[in-house]
């Protein structure tokens, strides 16, 4: 069998980012004198990329922008947090661990996140985790984002995968419908940034902490969703 590519959202699966999100955010919007935002607020605002966090914020501040306002405050934004990265942003508990047991098994990974790719990959250098990832795709790498199979697809494309061999991780409804679109598994973790309890979503399965992502829960994954296939050989061969 090929080896399994297993898929991650970025801000909120394998990144811890919200204290960086909400300090560029309020910097941003502070050059229009709007209130910040808290981090109880993030959940409601992140998911689609910068421009539309930055038109969610604004909303929420009783501020609704006009289409001549939003360049100058996303070039505000992107500057501030590129300079600070990586600021206080890391990685969950337990996922460069878990990263290292499955790459030795032969398991490969890859980035799908909404966040512009530029920003994605210049985090990623920064914290000196580029090189764990055959592929690393933003809601500008293609004509189509999260929740758009195409992009899922993309991503599994680019990093030279099989969709029957992929399963996505993420913390948000775009990162189990993508998945669902895209007929792959999908695994969920509720320490992220969903503005709903992940189970209500309905992910393929939940895990609380990446001690759980195994090699035998991918296989089970992957087996439960393309029962036409166990171990590498096709089931029943051989029968009518």
């Amino acid at each position: 069998m090929a080896p399994a590519l297993i898929v991650f959202d970025l801000d909120g699966t394998l990144l811890d980012t919200h204290a960086d999100l909400v300090e560029s955010l309020n910097h941003t919007i502070a050059a229009l004198e709007l209130a910040p935002v808290r981090y109880e607020d993030l959940t409601h605002l992140v998911g689609h990329g910068a421009k539309v966090m930055i038109e969610r914020a604004c909303r929420l501040q009783g501020h609704p922008l006009t289409d001549e306002e939003l360049p100058a405050l996303l070039n505000r934004f992107i500057a501030h947090y590129t300079e600070n990265m990586p600021g206080k942003t890391h990685p969950y508990p337990g996922l460069l661990r878990s990263m290292e047991r499955l790459k030795g098994k032969g398991y490969r990974f890859a980035v799908c996140t909404n966040k512009l790719e530029g920003l994605a990959r210049t985090l990623l250098d920064r914290l000196e985790l580029t090189s764990h990832f055959d592929a690393i795709t933003g809601g500008d790498t293609f004509t189509m984002r999260k929740p758009d199979a195409g992009h899922l697809l993309g991503t599994i494309g680019r990093a030279g995968g099989d969709p029957s061999r992929s399963v996505m991780v993420g913390d948000s409804i775009n990162d189990i419908l993508v998945a669902r679109n895209a007929g792959i598994p999908s695994i969920a973790v509720p320490f992220g940034y969903s503005d709903v309890p992940v189970a209500t979503l309905e992910p393929t399965t939940i895990i609380s902490h990446f001690d759980e992502l195994t090699s035998d829960l991918i296989e089970e994954l992957l087996q439960s969703a393309n029962p036409t296939f166990a171990n590498g050989v096709v089931a029943n061969a051989g029968h009518s």
